[in-house]
């Protein structure tokens, strides 16, 4: 995932006001035809993700009858979503429409745009041709093992940057290469009967990138002079001003810190972030030392990416048993745990848990990566731990030893002023990040005559006259369970009542009615609870369970005169709400 991806609210941040401004200006429809046959309405836009948040990006353009898709991707939850692993897009939609679903393409590699995939795919009734670069589809690949996915349960196709394809009647994309921070990194010209549609995709305009290959700028400005209906562009930086750093930066900080470094030297970044581990092998063979790679993600990442040419080094990765018996000055050990997850390598090794690898007073910790907003104490926590050990620590903004893979305002205004689009969608951010990304975009001298920040599950439509929201779909999100592989919805009631659990405590009442009723009640977690407290909900219990059998009541019924007594009691007695749960045997 993108280094500044963050949680998602799932969709439901408060709806922007629709930014518009009307300006005259030859050629700009957007409208000059690229095949297909044009129908009565515009192209319908349906976001399933992206807006309000970085994460869940996904995409599904209507027209004709025809839907094209573009990609699918997960987030990772809130601190107080409890238990959950990950969220996807919810794809009713997507299921009811599959028969009219004529091909998916991707723009990357980045969890935020495949990850989400293996779930969907899993429950769609046929397959769709899907097309993506070499290394995004490799890492897709290398996700199906874990999913029981076989490569003949879906359709991969696979294209360049330069490609064109033509998806349908009604649909021909345009691939164009964008810097990021992830090789085979696409945005897309989609053309359609009524003009072209351009997405930027993630990126930000590196001159100095890690392979050598920068953005096909040239094929927006051809797309802007012959007319750009509508721009989907990347938001993230839309606050930042000036120009993002490149990655050349990065390895510069890195090969400085590797020469001083005394010990072994631990560098942490995103297992995804092919770029980044190329320019760390490069440093780490400049200076002598062998490169090992340790954390599970980190190791499959790098294997896919050495297998398809992406990641080259002049001597074989070791592994873990091998960095034991090498100098410690001789060694660059590349490992998860950029996040500060507790089962992460880093993070074992912080907390001395590591089974191969003890910390040592000259080590070298590198952090190549910013927090996930909201991972910021569990960063922290590693850092502090790593500090106790007394090793080095570097990590920034206090060293640049991280850039941003997103652009940041002249990048951005760029873009705008090579498309020229006619409308405008700000896409991949937060709130913020879209109102300012619109806000720039209206100061330019050629501004779109209209702005629209729509929200997840809205469906848009877009004509060579009008851009406007004209409907929505039942969206919204699936919370994936820790164990991680499972499709099952977990419902706002289950994360309702895990919060609960976590911040009041639970009550559980077993009773057994009868001529001789009894009752056995368990608390947990709840704040003052003692004998005298489960005593009264005992007797509560039993004066609930006498008047049930005195009324022949049903005992749906005399649950509820438990449940209701009890809550009211706990409420006076303690000022909290724990979950309660009463169970009623009939004896």
């Amino acid at each position: 995932m993108s280094e500044e991806s963050k949680t998602p609210n799932s969709g439901d941040a408060p709806r922007k006001p629709r930014r518009r401004r009307s300006r005259g200006g030859a050629n700009r429809s957007g409208s000059k035809r690229s095949g297909g046959t044009k129908a009565a309405g515009g192209v319908k836009i349906i976001p399933f993700g992206g807006m309000g948040e970085i994460g869940k990006n996904m995409f599904a353009f209507e027209y004709g009858g025809e839907i094209l898709m573009v990609d699918g991707g997960l987030a990772f939850p809130d601190a107080d979503m409890l238990g959950v692993d990950i969220l996807v897009p919810k794809v009713d939609w997507l299921i009811e429409n599959i028969d009219r679903v004529k091909g998916w393409v991707l723009t990357h590699g980045h969890e935020d745009h495949i990850g989400g995939l293996p779930y969907i795919l899993k429950q769609l009734p046929r397959k769709i041709p899907m097309y993506g670069a070499k290394l995004t589809l490799g890492l897709l690949r290398g996700k199906f093992d874990e999913f029981k996915l076989q490569e003949s349960d879906v359709d991969l196709r696979e294209i360049t940057p330069d490609d064109r394809v033509k998806i349908s009647e009604n649909f021909t994309v345009d691939f164009f290469r964008m810097t990021h921070s992830i090789p085979d990194n696409s945005g897309l010209i989609i053309h359609t009967p009524i003009g072209r549609i351009v997405h930027s995709g993630d990126f930000k305009l590196d001159y100095h990138p890690s392979d050598g290959k920068t953005s096909h700028l040239a094929k927006i400005a051809a797309a802007g002079l012959e007319g750009v209906l509508l721009l989907l562009s990347d938001s993230t930086n839309g606050e930042r001003p000036g120009f993002t750093a490149s990655e050349r930066d990065v390895m510069m900080a890195i090969d400085d810190l590797v020469a001083k470094a005394e010990g072994r030297v631990i560098v942490t970044t995103f297992s995804s972030h092919v770029h980044r581990i190329q320019n760390m092998i490069r440093v780490a063979e400049k200076h002598g030392r062998r490169i090992a790679v340790e954390g599970r993600s980190m190791v499959k990442a790098t294997r896919i990416a050495q297998e398809l040419g992406y990641l080259v080094t002049k001597q074989p990765i070791m592994s873990m048993d091998q960095v034991a018996e090498m100098k410690s000055d001789r060694v660059v050990i590349i490992t998860t745990g950029s996040q500060g997850q507790p089962m992460a390598a880093l993070s074992r090794l912080a907390s001395g848990t590591h089974r191969k690898v003890e910390l040592q007073r000259d080590d070298t910790i590198i952090m190549s990566s910013n927090p996930i907003p909201g991972n910021e104490e569990a960063v922290n926590r590693v850092i502090n731990q790593l500090y106790d050990r007394g090793v080095k620590v570097y990590y920034p903004p206090k060293y640049k030893v991280h850039v941003s893979g997103h652009g940041s305002q002249e990048e951005l205004k760029l873009i705008l002023d090579l498309a020229r689009p006619k409308f405008f969608i700000p896409w991949h951010g937060e709130p913020r990040h879209q109102v300012n990304h619109a806000w720039l975009a209206e100061s330019m001298p050629r501004a779109p005559q209209k702005i629209v920040i729509p929200q997840n599950g809205d469906m848009l439509e877009v004509t060579e006259d009008d851009l406007k929201i004209v409907g929505q779909i039942e969206g919204g999100v699936v919370y994936i369970d820790s164990m991680g592989r499972s499709t099952d919805e977990i419902g706002e009631p289950i994360i309702r009542d895990r919060q609960t659990l976590s911040n009041e405590g639970v009550v559980v009442i077993m009773a057994l009615s009868g001529k001789k009723p009894t009752a056995e009640v368990i608390v947990r977690g709840v704040a003052g609870a003692d004998d005298a407290m489960r005593k009264e909900i005992q007797k509560l219990t039993i004066d609930a369970l006498q008047r049930g059998k005195r009324e022949k009541k049903r005992l749906n019924d005399v649950r509820d005169d438990i449940y209701y007594p009890v809550r009211r009691y706990l409420r006076k007695a303690t000022g909290r709400m724990p979950l309660i749960v009463p169970t009623v045997i009939e004896g």
